[in-house]
């Protein structure tokens, strides 16, 4: 087991509350601005180097066994973010939301998802210590999603399903109009949320959701909650500059969905084995670096699938995929 020493843990976590508070004051400026395309170049550049250096430095220090497993859960979770990017975009585009705004709806969001998933880790890994049926579980968990997001891969989720943002329509008073980056603001003389509120609440809750598969799939990767950590740290805090490089470029990666359903089914199938291999030594087990690779060509093919469909039929559009069927409520209103 990977024994990681509280200095090795905080050196870890200054970094990584380093690397926030860099986004959150520097790149993304102390004051609302819409951020252009050579800024977003320069700190998805930035962010994902030093993701790539703390894994060499991570492996050279580990041993790169445990290198291999950072790099191979960095892959997975910065995928899984990709696609967490696309339900961003229909959150923000079902609220209009002002692109000068966009910045800080995406920063509190991040840092939802990164305190999200470290509490997801620690139960996780509590639960895998004390239970090993719970490689059983996770793999079903994994293989069920990535079948419901296949058989839904052309359909984008919707917030209408989102019982918390129905909840608070219905029983807190609402205003229409964005007041600059206020949450709540004063009308009439009356105090009344705006549509910033709810688009907070819409991203929180749907990070909750993508903490639950994404947690899973990582710990088919490997049961160390530090590199867990680590993965889904690094991987998440490049989202804000990585959101305005590629929201041009979501569209055109059509067969994004279909991948990610296929890594999940690998990674469950994984979990499974794995579960079978500690019941019996007879039952093979799936490699780290043979994951890795599966996992790398998966995302080149998908890539490479996507941009010559895009470019042979330029009015396709990639979808982020649901777990759940919208086409029979969309039929229901359009009748």
């Amino acid at each position: 087991m990977l024994e990681v020493t509280t200095a090795g843990w905080a050196v870890t976590l200054g970094l990584i509350a380093g690397l926030f508070v860099l986004d959150l004051l520097v790149s993304g400026g102390r004051r609302a601005h819409v951020v252009g395309f050579r800024e977003a170049v320069g700190w998805s550049l930035f962010y994902i180097g030093v993701a790539v250096g703390f894994g060499v430095a991570f492996g050279f220090i580990a041993g790169w066994d445990y290198g291999a497993e950072y790099f191979a859960g960095y892959v997975v979770e910065k995928s899984l973010s990709v696609d967490n990017l696309f339900v961003f975009v229909v959150i923000m585009s079902t609220f209009a939301v002002p692109p000068v705004h966009q910045q800080k709806v995406l920063t509190i969001g991040i840092l939802l998802a990164l305190v999200l998933r470290a509490i997801f880790i620690a139960l996780g890994a509590a639960l895998l210590a004390a239970f090993s049926f719970m490689f059983l579980i996770f793999g079903a968990l994994l293989i069920f999603t990535a079948v419901q997001l296949f058989r839904h891969r052309e359909q984008d989720p919707s917030v209408e399903d989102n019982a918390l943002v129905t909840f608070a329509r219905k029983r807190l008073p609402f205003t229409d109009q964005y007041d600059e980056g206020k949450l709540r603001t004063r009308i009439d003389g009356r105090k009344v949320f705006t549509p910033l509120f709810l688009v907070l609440l819409a991203i929180g809750s749907t990070d909750i959701l993508f903490a639950l598969d994404s947690i899973p799939a990582i710990f088919g990767i490997t049961e160390e909650a530090f590199i867990v950590f680590a993965a889904n740290a690094f991987a998440l805090l490049g989202l804000r500059a990585l959101f305005f490089l590629v929201s041009g470029l979501l569209d055109r990666l059509v067969y994004l969905s279909t991948g990610l359903s296929l890594i999940l089914a690998f990674i469950g199938a994984k979990l499974i084995l794995h579960f079978g291999h500690l019941q019996s030594d007879d039952i093979p087990e799936i490699e780290t670096s043979t994951s890795l690779v599966v996992i790398v060509v998966i995302l080149v093919i998908t890539t490479v699938a996507s941009l010559m469909k895009s470019r042979r039929d330029p009015d396709a559009r990639a979808h982020a995929g649901s777990i759940r069927d919208h086409s029979k409520r969309k039929d229901t209103h359009g009748s």
